[in-house]
């Protein structure tokens, strides 16, 4: 790490940095300071031991704002440490954890907060598998997709982070928690698109047999071709805990089958929202949205931050 503290020589030169080994609570405190100002960390590491130590950040003040899902979706008695800090210490906003940009948990908080019960959710979150999802129709084989996705950087550097399910399940525990639902991930049931003889092999292997995803893949698309559906990848929540990621074959008049590219797409289904779910729908992918979700939040704590006269 660097602190602007360390040389005020060396901090007027671009090109020269005083490096010291990382000490996340020094850093933390130097953030900080002494005097009295509000102060503020975003976390955009996707890292498990910086997440570990918001708790502790809320609780002497500081406020933290994150795209990183690990704080959120991680052992439940984190999250309630989280939550707990937040209400009498720092603000904690981390809105870029579902789908990046896109306005996923204030809209489901502005739903609770104003009375509205949930009743269940429904949704595409990743981008990747929405993607291939939306260009898979038999043509060309999956891994050929998968390949191609992965060459335009759609997929995380190892594809079967996207293709397991997992990053998709910590946005389902992510909107469950904020309704106050206390599901951990070992509550979710997962379809990992990955067969279970190469989730562990290395990734240049794995590369190399994508192949093997093709035959299942196609009798999945063909079974939903048969009943006048598309495939999509979707995971859901319904209001007695139940949960479920996976593949599922939809009526071609599903909101779901006429999304685009990249698109994510959430379906709240509420008291008020009852027989006209309240859909929302963008790119849930990217660095430019990532970092409007991010810049966000910053600006909404800014907000309500300030002094009025």
């Amino acid at each position: 790490m660097w602190l602007d503290c360390d040389d005020p020589e060396l901090n007027a030169q671009h090109d020269a940095q005083t490096w010291r080994p990382t000490d996340l609570e020094q850093f933390a405190a130097h953030v900080r300071g002494d005097n009295g100002r509000h102060a503020m960390l975003i976390d955009c590491s996707a890292n498990d031991m910086v997440a570990s130590r918001y708790s502790y950040w809320l609780a002497s003040g500081l406020h933290v704002v994150t795209p990183n899902k690990l704080a959120s979706s991680g052992p439940l008695s984190r999250w309630q440490a989280i939550r707990a800090a937040s209400q009498h210490g720092g603000r904690f906003r981390y809105e870029a954890t579902v789908c990046a940009g896109l306005p996923v948990v204030q809209t489901l908080r502005d739903l609770l907060d104003t009375g509205d019960q949930l009743l269940s959710v429904e949704g595409m979150f990743s981008g990747t598998l929405a993607w291939l999802c939306c260009h898979y129709d038999g043509k060309r084989p999956f891994s050929a997709l998968v390949r191609e996705a992965h060459a335009l950087g759609y997929t995380e550097p190892d594809p079967r982070d996207d293709l397991s399910g997992m990053d998709v399940a910590r946005k389902l525990v992510i909107l469950a928690r904020e309704a106050a639902w206390p599901l951990s991930l070992h509550d979710v049931g997962i379809e990992s698109l990955v067969p279970s003889e190469l989730a562990e092999v290395p990734l240049d292997e794995f590369m190399a047999r994508l192949p093997e995803l093709d035959a299942p893949m196609a009798a999945r698309l063909a079974e939903a071709k048969a009943h006048q559906g598309v495939l999509r990848h979707v995971a859901s929540l319904d209001r007695n805990g139940r949960t479920q990621v996976g593949l599922q074959a939809l009526p071609s008049s599903h909101p779901f089958a006429h999304t685009r590219l990249t698109d994510n797409i959430v379906q709240f289904r509420t008291q008020r929202y009852h027989d006209n779910p309240l859909l929302v729908q963008g790119p849930g992918a990217g660095p430019e949205v990532t970092a409007a979700g991010i810049f966000t939040d910053l600006l909404r704590i800014a907000e309500a931050l300030e002094v009025r006269a």
